[in-house]
């Protein structure tokens, strides 16, 4: 390297050689340890790190530390695949935490998405809430609802199972969706993500038919909007 390159960009150029060896979600050093590693000081070192984050490759999370950033998980908008699913295929494990998982009155929204045209409505909905992870990473929080017939996913693996395997058990096939895309910041939920509450969310409202054409599924999940993104391809119409 050039004599007259400054040291902070000398480290920033080590520092990238290691991001292209690291994991999305890794801990990466603090200033602190970086600052003794190198034998220079922490303001050297802070502006380093800040370059890192200006490129999306290093993200720092208040009281938790540092942590790789690697590109967004894509998943095609047009293809009803699960989170769990989707995992797997990225070569990552996929894993939840529960935050409710319960039988509970039915919202106006949820019980019209959830019971078939001109059926009475249900009173009580099945209520899942996980958050959602590559690995240790938070990509997401899914509120998933479901009719009361399906009172059995409640005592399924809802750590490291899928949903979607579970309702194929219980003889249920998802078979054809719809969503709905919105945004809004992660407010009350940031703690729980590892998130700042104005951090951008991308929002996913989705129903879900059976093999019947039943609904069978009513699901919002409010992913990090840089850890996660919904690719659309569509056909351009002249006229």
């Amino acid at each position: 390297m050039a004599a007259s390159q400054p040291l902070y960009e000398r480290i920033e150029r080590h520092l990238r050689r290691r991001l292209d060896a690291a994991v999305d979600g890794d801990p990466f050093p603090s200033e602190p340890r970086l600052a003794e590693e190198f034998g220079v000081s922490r303001m050297t070192v802070r502006a380093a790190l800040a370059r890192l984050e200006r490129d999306g490759l290093l993200e720092r999370v208040p009281g938790r530390g540092s942590f790789v950033r690697k590109a967004a998980a894509e998943r095609p908008v047009g293809t009803l695949l699960s989170f769990h699913d989707q995992a797997v295929a990225a070569g990552r494990t996929p894993r939840s935490r529960v935050l409710l998982a319960h039988v509970r009155p039915a919202s106006p929204h949820e019980a019209a998405a959830l019971w078939p045209d001109g059926a009475p409505q249900p009173a009580e909905v099945v209520a899942i809430s996980r958050i959602r992870l590559f690995d240790d990473l938070p990509m997401a929080v899914e509120h998933a609802t479901f009719p009361p017939r399906l009172d059995a996913l409640l005592t399924t693996d809802l750590e490291t199972g899928s949903l979607h395997n579970a309702l194929r058990r219980l003889g249920v096939q998802p078979t054809l969706g719809s969503s709905v895309l919105t945004a809004r910041i992660a407010g009350d939920d940031a703690a729980e993500l590892g998130v700042t509450p104005d951090t951008p969310m991308l929002v996913e409202t989705r129903s879900v038919r059976d093999q019947n054409g039943d609904p069978v599924e009513y699901t919002v999940s409010s992913y990090v909007a840089d850890r996660f993104a919904l690719r659309v391809e569509f056909a351009v119409v002249s006229r």
